[in-house]
């Protein structure tokens, strides 16, 4: 998989890299992969096909939760590889499983990803009120066929708005439409399969210290063999700065203990 450098993520990058929205932060990121093996790509492709093979020898065909159906298509098979890879290839530090990214991956369309980012946008430009300043709890989000909710404790209060923002600071088309036609131009979007990755919490590499939520989406142009994704997430200001805090009383404590005959 080789990174691909394209102008109009870039803007957009630097758009989202670090979006502050008073009480909360947006950190978003798009990447362009080829899906052209390069480096040690090979080797870890045949281990992730090595992975499923074995898999597939050992698994039920009875079994309902059981990706056997998906996986015995070579193609499909090799479009799980390449988003293993891109995931990879994004978080070097993170050993992924091809089985178990299975599990985490569901196909979507375009309406959907509109409903989730319009959805989270608008709840990350809101901020708690009436409550004293604590971290915020987390959403309870259910997705339907046609919608997707997202409930928040505590009485909401107007935050500012990232989209707003996109408008104030470049003019012109929404941030939705700008990312739209980001995607279309380097993918076309009219011929991509679209994937969101929902892993679970313990082992989700889009989370951060301080996040509140964080979803990932990725745009497969089978014909052109590439990939783009999009990591987004939104961070409590509040805990982050506790965090800051934290580490500070911490090395002034050892500074402290540094100088003290025990």
């Amino acid at each position: 998989m080789k990174f691909l450098e394209y102008t109009p993520l870039d803007r957009i990058n630097d758009f989202l890299n670090d979006l502050n929205l008073g009480e909360r932060s947006i950190k978003g990121s798009l990447e362009a992969y080829s899906c052209k093996h390069t480096g040690t790509d090979k080797r870890l492709s045949l281990s992730l096909e090595n992975e499923i093979l074995d898999y597939l020898g050992k698994s039920s065909d009875t079994d309902s939760s059981s990706p056997v159906e998906f996986l015995l298509s070579r193609s499909s098979r090799k479009t799980l590889i390449y988003l293993v890879l891109t995931l990879y290839h994004m978080y070097p530090d993170y050993d992924f499983s091809a089985v178990k990214a299975h599990q985490f991956f569901t196909e979507e369309s375009w309406d959907t990803f509109k409903q989730i980012f319009d959805t989270y946008m608008l709840e990350a430009s809101k901020v708690q009120v009436g409550q004293n300043p604590a971290p915020f709890p987390s959403p309870v989000m259910t997705l339907g066929a046609n919608a997707v909710h997202v409930i928040w404790g505590g009485r909401e209060g107007c935050g500012r708005d990232a989209a707003g923002e996109w408008v104030e600071t470049y003019g012109g088309s929404s941030l939705l439409e700008t990312i739209y036609k980001a995607l279309d131009e380097v993918v076309k979007l009219s011929e991509c399969e679209i994937y969101s990755y929902n892993p679970d919490s313990d082992v989700d590499p889009f989370l951060e210290k301080g996040a509140i939520w964080s979803f990932g989406f990725f745009f497969y142009n089978r014909k052109q063999k590439r990939v783009v994704s999009f990591s987004f997430c939104c961070l409590s200001n509040l805990v982050a700065d506790g965090f800051v805090a934290d580490n500070l009383c911490n090395e002034e404590d050892g500074e402290i203990f540094d100088n003290m005959d025990i």
